[in-house]
């Protein structure tokens, strides 16, 4: 993997599993600006090496290592080595990582990760397999699989999470300025403004504003920006409509932003959820691929990392039978090679 023209990703969801985004990438040069996800992130590395400042540092995940955020949490990403790094990644909701939790965890509260690293190549094979199910239409093994992943993420490094909790007063202040950015996102007021209007100075705001959410307001209101723009393309609107309905003033002018945050076009998103929406009438069957390999591994023999987790679903033990028990040393291919998958430009 070097130059790049090896920069390449697809953004997609799978009908079977709601809630759920999905992503294959190969980057180089891709920085990912500071921001924030609904979901959580569970990202596998199989090769190269992924940066991500969180909490106040640098973390580094390299092959076999899951990158693990949680919802509403910023955090960046670049390459840590010079050819870049290859992942696959898994954004489950809260409200499923909730449902998870409470049936096969002690958890108690919101869960969370507790850690933002986790070196665990049987996990981070757990991830990339729940991706070529996905791509091959095995819904029940990439529900099954997803679910034994999560659960064993949440059992090593999970926990509750803290509640945030807005009891000083410049906690109280940037509240209400989050919510005057989100009530005028399409035309939010200067810093000074917003400041006088809520009574205060512009920099106890900036600095009030920063400790609550982990940016500054500009900062803060792209991300939100991009997320609604998310929304509005997955309800049909046309990315050029997006835009401006947001507050970018056109369409290169989200790309740019979007593509640094989503880590694809916003033409290539739309078109991911599109075809999701086309075929979610059709009969799902796992292919032709993924039968044989069932077949001719029928009679694998489980590991102890598949009698650990034969406690959490009892339909795992044949899912995981039926794949490769030990984690491929250089994580896996592309797998289906869909038309869909996209190389990486600033604009379409």
């Amino acid at each position: 993997m070097a130059g790049s023209g090896q920069e390449r990703a697809r953004h997609w969801q799978y009908a079977e599993l709601p809630g759920v985004d999905l992503l294959r990438a190969s980057y180089v040069e891709k920085k990912f600006v500071r921001h924030t996800h609904e979901n959580f992130v569970i990202a596998a590395i199989a090769d190269g090496v992924e940066v991500f400042h969180h909490g106040g540092a640098d973390q580094y995940a390299g092959p076999g290592a899951l990158a693990l955020v949680n919802p509403d949490t910023p955090h960046t990403g670049r390459a840590g080595v010079p050819e870049g790094w290859r992942y696959g990644a898994v954004y489950p909701s809260p409200e499923l990582v909730a449902e998870i939790a409470t049936e096969t965890t002690t958890i108690r509260g919101t869960p969370g990760f507790t850690s933002p690293v986790l070196d665990d190549p049987y996990a981070a094979h757990l991830v990339h397999q729940v991706l070529r199910a996905a791509e091959e239409g095995n819904a029940l093994a990439a529900d099954t699989l997803l679910r034994v992943a999560v659960t064993r993420l949440l059992r090593l490094n999970g926990g509750p999470l803290p509640q945030r909790a807005v009891h000083t007063a410049g906690a109280r202040v940037a509240a209400r300025a989050r919510a005057v950015l989100e009530e005028r996102m399409a035309e939010p007021p200067t810093l000074e403004r917003l400041a006088a209007d809520l009574g205060t100075s512009p920099f106890a705001l900036l600095r009030a504003f920063r400790d609550a959410y982990g940016m500054p307001p500009h900062t803060w209101l792209t991300d939100a920006r991009v997320r609604r723009a998310r929304h509005l393309l997955d309800a049909g609107s046309a990315p050029a409509e997006a835009a401006v309905a947001v507050g970018f003033t056109d369409q290169p002018h989200l790309n740019r932003h979007f593509n640094r945050i989503v880590g694809v076009p916003p033409g290539a998103y739309q078109r991911e959820r599109k075809n999701v929406q086309d075929g979610a009438g059709r009969l799902l069957v796992p292919s032709r691929a993924w039968q044989i390999r069932q077949l001719s591994q029928a009679y694998a023999v489980k590991t102890a990392d598949v009698v650990e987790t034969a406690d959490v679903v009892e339909s795992a033990d044949a899912v995981e039978t039926a794949e490769s028990p030990t984690p491929p040393s250089s994580g896996t291919p592309w797998g289906s090679g869909s038309p869909s998958d996209c190389r990486v430009s600033p604009s379409e």
